[in-house]
């Protein structure tokens, strides 16, 4: 892919993610509880994790205007999002009643890690 169409790319994808971390979770949970909530509901650690990722997606759609000045928040989204899709991942394995989540909330969220990593910037040598 060249320079310019990962950019692009990258740009859209920061966009999309940012909506989806803004709006796009809360109706999730409601749509789709299984593979979004925890049981028991836990509305604190909901309402918590949704403010973090809502505000994680707005500083993503901030750098979708120039990617490349943003490099460290697109690896940390990318990074942290595997990170807290592999917890999730075992924890589902370790509780039938949170199975739902793998086929949910971890894969969704493995693939926003792994497209931003696949997509972000490549680091400017040093001047």
């Amino acid at each position: 892919m060249a320079e310019t169409d990962r950019y692009k790319a990258l740009s859209l994808a920061l966009i999309v993610f940012g909506l989806i971390f803004i709006v796009g979770i809360y109706p999730m949970t409601r749509i789709w509880p299984e593979g979004w909530r925890w049981v028991p509901n836990q509305p604190e650690y909901e309402g918590m994790i949704m403010g973090v990722y809502a505000t994680l997606g707005v500083f993503m759609l901030l750098a979708s205007r120039n990617p490349a000045e943003h490099r460290s928040l697109i690896l940390f989204a990318a990074w942290s999002s595997i990170v807290h899709a592999l917890i999730m991942a075992f924890q589902a394995l370790g509780d039938e009643a949170d199975s739902g989540h793998l086929f949910g909330d971890v894969p969704a969220l493995a693939l926003v890690g792994v497209l931003l990593l696949v997509l972000a910037p490549k680091r400017r040598p040093a001047s």
